[in-house]
């Protein structure tokens, strides 16, 4: 088995889609850690708030099986994809952030994620559960990491996520 985070986004029906999707993840795979739920401004266009939040989780799936799985997964929840440059509204975003200390530059699978140190709705979360996990293609733990995050214009609010 091996050590997963995942990021996961939502801006349409956003609790009903998160809480679904972690059900979903807690069924098919071990020991998941799930960090608190942020909620952030639409980047890249005009839309609804989007919720964001991390897990980490115990895997046997490759991380091109695992690329696979987290597709088949937002397409039962009806995420529509379009060209990869074009942000648009979304039922459901999951995306690989870290497979164990691996490195990969791959056509579907980039690891660690790019958006690790991009954006706050994703290094945030991932701080909040492993801060001291190391970062392997930067030798930085996530805490270094936040701490030297620019911190400026972060609009980040923390909700609490229950069904309704």
């Amino acid at each position: 088995m091996t050590r997963a985070y995942i990021g996961i986004g939502s801006n349409i029906d956003k609790r009903f889609h998160i809480i679904k999707v972690l059900e979903e993840l807690a069924q098919e795979f071990e020991q998941l850690q799930v960090s608190p739920v942020y909620q952030t401004a639409a980047e890249g266009f005009n839309g609804e708030d989007f919720y964001n939040l991390v897990v980490g989780l115990e895997t046997a799936l490759s991380p091109f099986e695992m690329y696979s799985r987290l597709r088949e997964i937002e397409a039962s929840h009806l995420r529509i994809r379009m060209s990869q440059n074009q942000f648009i509204s979304r039922t459901l975003d999951l995306d690989q952030l870290m497979y164990a200390d691996r490195i990969i530059a791959g056509q579907h699978v980039v690891l660690p994620s790019p958006d690790i140190v991009e954006y706050a709705f994703v290094l945030k979360p991932l701080f909040d559960i492993v801060p001291d996990l190391i970062h392997p293609g930067l030798n930085k733990s996530i805490a270094q990491l936040w701490q030297e995050f620019d911190k400026t214009e972060l609009q980040l609010q923390r909700v609490e996520l229950q069904a309704t």
